[in-house]
């Protein structure tokens, strides 16, 4: 068939998307008064990982060619888009614009969702706490560089629940307005100039390598500076107006962030859930292998755990935990009434869908 011919079966098709959008559209607007009108929550994210595994599903078995990443990624926009018609959605993120936290925010609430870009940790939280945002996404932990402490810490005192999770494979790109021979001077986070080690050690050997508070910021020097470049996300390199010269340069090919979206209210169980648990246990020898045996004696699995000082006593901890399930879960449920018994203090910080890459 002619190629004239092709783009004309093309041309139709793109008409009748155009009318089922709009009349998709139009059912997610009455969808929103409906919610509205009876006191619903707008973004649900249990009922959307729901309909993607659905979809997704329903895509391999008609034999699509459409990879599901691909479909998923075009539903996620489709539903950003109808949440914006029901309701203006606040993302508050770790900022500055182009940041891994503002990528991965886009990936779960899509372009057409607010960002609001604070420069601290604390800020994202109290933007959320005073309802100036209706949800925050913040780094919890790395595959490369481990737990995030500023995250944690917060989570202590924090009113805040954990209502979903993000996993984003951060691939580092080289960004600059110069050739790769012109680079004198690369720019980053220091996690990223270390999850690139060997590879600028190997490319850029004379390059000077210097720290800044974020990716961002190390695209704004780039951008500002000649024979500079900075390690950053291709959002950064769109925002500042710069040239991608290498993609995926991290020592790690499996190199992935895992974020929390944080809200005010509980999810409910999906089948397939995390719970995400703290607690402090009572000084007396033995007691941390007698909390952790609460989940072996039920059988639930623990996948993390982390200890942070207490910051209220010298040489006292908090544990943070992730179990398999959700808190209404019967065997979970056991498990966190015995652990209490072990505790001298403990916090449910929220069960959510255990979604994955």
């Amino acid at each position: 068939m002619p190629l004239d011919e092709v783009r004309k079966k093309i041309d139709v098709l793109d008409n009748e998307l155009i009318r089922l959008f709009s009349e998709r559209a139009l059912v997610a607007k009455e969808v929103g008064e409906i919610k509205k009108r009876e006191g619903l929550e707008i973004f649900v994210p249990e009922r959307e990982e729901a309909l993607l595994n659905k979809l997704t599903e329903k895509n391999t078995a008609s034999g699509s060619i459409l990879p599901n990443d691909a479909l998923r990624a075009i539903y996620r926009e489709i539903l950003s888009v109808s949440r914006s018609l029901q309701h203006d959605e606040r993302i508050a993120v770790l900022g500055p614009e182009g940041t891994w936290t503002h990528q991965a925010a886009i990936k779960q609430f899509g372009s057409s969702a607010q960002y609001l870009p604070e420069a601290t940790f604390s800020d994202v939280f109290e933007l959320v706490t005073r309802r100036k945002a209706d949800f925050a996404v913040l780094p919890i932990e790395n595959s490369f560089n481990g737990a995030v402490s500023d995250t944690l810490d917060l989570l202590v005192d924090s009113p805040l629940k954990i209502c979903g999770q993000i996993l984003l494979r951060i691939d580092h790109c080289l960004l600059a307005n110069c050739k790769k021979e012109e680079i004198k001077t690369v720019y980053s986070h220091p996690q990223a100039l270390a999850q690139c080690k060997q590879w600028l050690r190997a490319e850029l050997p004379e390059a000077e390598l210097l720290p800044v508070a974020s990716t961002a910021k190390a695209a704004q020097k780039a951008k500002e500076l000649p024979q500079v470049a900075a390690l950053g996300t291709p959002l950064s390199a769109e925002l500042e107006g710069l040239t991608i010269l290498e993609h995926s340069i991290q020592d790690s090919a499996t190199n992935t962030t895992r974020f929390l979206i944080l809200g005010e209210e509980e999810r409910k169980p999906t089948g397939n859930d995390r719970t995400s648990i703290l607690f402090a246990i009572n000084d007396r020898p033995g007691s941390l292998v007698s909390a952790l045996s609460a989940f072996d004696s039920f059988q639930v699995n623990l996948s993390k755990i982390e200890s942070r000082p207490s910051k209220q006593k010298d040489w006292e901890y908090v544990f943070y935990v992730d179990v398999a399930g959700h808190q209404q879960d019967p065997e979970v449920a056991k498990a966190i009434e015995t652990l209490q018994v072990h505790c001298s203090m403990i916090k449910i910080l929220g069960s959510y869908p255990d979604t994955k890459l």
